[in-house]
């Protein structure tokens, strides 16, 4: 026997718990399921960072061929492990075609406002009652070892000013006084309009805000199939029960594409694995989070944890962790932060997650053509957590009524 229901939000991490937050505020009656627990996914363990910084897509001239040269080492920032699989060189190849200038131009002034409008959404939000995840606005750093390193993060961060976003160039002197100890840099650049969160504070947060509001949240509650009646989800089959909702949100993450499929629907997401590793915090530390940008490598500074957090490895849904790539991580901190070392300090947890990618490195968010009550938010990869509060009050806008933000770059459709 199916259950009516209002909206059905598919997805527990910080994409679908705002997706249902600003629904409660719009005033639907909202039922949440994730297949295991809230914030059991990519949203748990990453590098806990607010990110205008990162307005330049994934997708961008050079980063392909990059990505070749690094592609069959297993200990490099950006590893594929070989296979046979057509949707992996599919992808690849949209990744390469996307890689423009004129990409670039399209996606940065989109990425920057969405990424300064979700960082006013988190400070309106980690003042509510009960979230405690040690939310801070204190920029990041990026730092460089090499001469060629820091002239590309320097231009770029020409490019993000150009773009009306704030940056600072720092001398390899500056770059140590910034933190509060040694950075061995040429130099680095600053991005004051950068913040800092635990994660899973933020999102388990959020989870008990929706308890508040009345919202319907079940976890350990997989769906195992969805059904179209006419042009429409009409029934969404889970492990506790099926569910007839009026709307339905699906913001699976990498999972996304398998129950896009059921319908019939197409998303090229690839799952980018990444890793953390968390340390109890060291004395001294660093006293805003650092990029090391050679490696590839966030170190962040949150509440009485250190995290490293790095590498993008395109291996399928596989949750195994690669430790060649855990200590290709933590070999890369000290040669930029000689007064840290990971052997010297208390272990706290190895982690890794699965961060949906798509070819241009923009997500998907909106209404799915030709099936009238589903709106997919997924394909957020490495910026997820960052554009979380956005893309969910952004979901709430397409359910109920117009986005404020045009959208047309984000299609569901666009490939």
């Amino acid at each position: 026997m199916k259950r009516e229901i209002d909206v059905l939000v598919i997805g527990g991490g910080v994409v679908g718990v705002c997706a249902a937050y600003y629904l409660g505020l719009q005033g639907r009656r909202v039922t949440l399921v994730e297949k295991g627990e809230i914030c059991a996914g990519s949203s748990y363990g990453n590098a806990g960072l607010v990110v205008p910084s990162h307005s330049v897509p994934l997708a961008a001239p050079g980063v392909a061929m990059k990505a070749l040269g690094w592609m069959l080492d297993p200990e490099s920032p950006f590893y594929i492990e070989p296979r046979f699989d057509g949707a992996l060189w599919r992808w690849l190849w949209r990744f390469w075609r996307s890689g423009s200038e004129r990409h670039v131009r399209r996606a940065l002034p989109l990425l920057r406002d969405l990424h300064l409008a979700s960082r006013a959404l988190f400070a309106e939000l980690t003042r509510l009652e009960g979230m405690a995840c040690a939310y801070e606005e204190r920029g990041a750093l990026y730092a460089f070892r090499t001469r060629e390193g820091l002239e590309a993060g320097v231009r770029e961060g020409q490019r993000l000013q150009e773009a009306g976003l704030q940056a600072r160039v720092l001398d390899r002197a500056q770059v140590s006084q910034l933190e509060g100890m040694e950075v061995r840099a040429e130099g680095g650049v600053y991005y004051p309009q950068d913040a800092h969160l635990v994660p899973d504070r933020f999102v388990r947060g959020m989870g008990q805000q929706l308890e508040t509001q009345g919202a319907e949240v079940l976890p350990h509650t997989e769906v195992l199939g969805m059904a179209r009646q006419g042009g429409r989800v009409g029934l969404v089959r889970t492990t506790r029960g099926d569910f007839a909702p009026r709307e339905v949100v699906l913001a699976a993450g990498s999972w996304s594409p398998l129950l896009a499929g059921q319908l019939g629907l197409s998303l090229p997401i690839q799952p980018a694995k990444g890793y953390s590793i968390t340390f109890k915090r060291p004395a001294p530390c660093l006293a805003v989070p650092l990029l090391l940008g050679e490696a590839k490598v966030g170190v962040t500074p949150m509440g009485e944890w250190l995290r490293f957090a790095g590498t993008l490895e395109l291996a399928g849904l596989n949750l195994s962790i690669n430790r060649r790539r855990v200590e290709a991580i933590l070999r890369a901190v000290p040669a930029y932060l000689p007064q840290i070392d990971p052997s010297a300090m208390e272990l706290v947890e190895i982690w890794r997650g699965l961060r949906p990618a798509t070819p241009d490195g923009l997500p998907f968010l909106g209404r799915v053509p030709g099936c009238e009550n589903l709106t997919i938010a997924a394909g957020h990869a490495t910026i997820g957590l960052s554009l979380g509060p956005i893309t969910g009050k952004l979901v709430s806008q397409v359910v109920c009524g117009s986005p404020e933000f045009d959208l047309s770059l984000l299609r569901v459709g666009r490939f």
